[in-house]
């Protein structure tokens, strides 16, 4: 294991006192060749009852810039986000493949931005939002990955790139992620750094964290006083893989999208 990073800062959301329920949901990998899984997600944005929905990462397989915003299938999907916005709050956390996405399309769609970490606080808790791969710090040639894409200077230089030559080095990265993920049996994939995560939850004040990031749908104490709650990704074009986390005064449910 790599030595921990320096703690994030820990931007915190309120959720105001009229919200009645707040969906999280992540991974959802939207692309053209997942129709299913597209309808699905628009059917639910459109039907839920949620007073607000926190997508913690992923939405997207790739984005390439906010200048691709009005093409296909992502002009598509920025209908939907903005659709949505305009009937409920709707806010996004960047993940591992939508890391480009940016300010452009956010203001024009009206979703809210939050940076990775987010404390949310709401019906009396209080609750540390990640999209999680920042903490599988056991995954060492991807965090060096991280390292780089992230920084000003490599977006920079890629934005600055063709839309045409974007896309390919895009599917070059994503196609060299997939076979990374092949070779491994599901159950070997790389999950957070447990200590790490409470030690974040400790300077935070949030006893629960929820993520993404990692494929594996799960509840699970991480230490006394201290548990997670692992998002769901969404394919429902090769699989039958649905899941919204929803939090009420009450507590946390599961449950598939309406």
């Amino acid at each position: 294991m790599i030595e921990p990073p320096a703690l994030p800062g820990f931007w915190e959301l309120e959720a105001p006192a009229d919200w009645t329920a707040i969906d999280f949901i992540s991974d959802l990998h939207l692309a053209e060749d997942m129709p299913r899984t597209f309808e699905a997600w628009a059917g639910y944005l459109q039907r839920t009852p949620a007073s607000a929905v926190i997508i913690l990462g992923d939405l997207f397989e790739v984005w390439i810039g906010d200048d691709d915003r009005h093409h296909g299938f992502a002009a598509r999907c920025a209908d939907v986000l903005a659709a949505a916005a305009s009937r409920i709050s709707v806010a996004f956390m960047p993940g591992n493949r939508d890391f480009l996405v940016g300010g452009e399309l956010l203001r024009e769609t009206g979703v809210l931005s939050l940076p990775d970490p987010t404390v949310l606080v709401a019906f009396g808790e209080r609750l540390l939002l990640a999209h999680g791969d920042a903490l599988c710090l056991d995954d060492r040639p991807y965090q060096a990955f991280r390292a780089q894409v992230r920084s000003p200077e490599w977006q920079r230089a890629f934005l600055a790139l063709p839309l045409a030559e974007r896309r390919r080095q895009a599917r070059a990265m994503r196609d060299g992620s997939e076979a990374r993920k092949a070779a491994q049996a599901r159950e070997d994939w790389i999950d957070i750094d447990r200590g790490t995560a409470v030690r974040w939850q400790h300077e935070a004040h949030a006893p629960t964290l929820i993520h993404g990031h990692t494929h594996r749908p799960a509840h699970e104490d991480l230490a006394p006083g201290y548990m997670r709650e692992v998002l769901s990704d969404w394919d429902l074009d090769h699989g039958d893989r649905a899941e919204v986390l929803r939090l009420r005064r009450a507590g946390l449910s599961r449950l598939r999208p309406e």
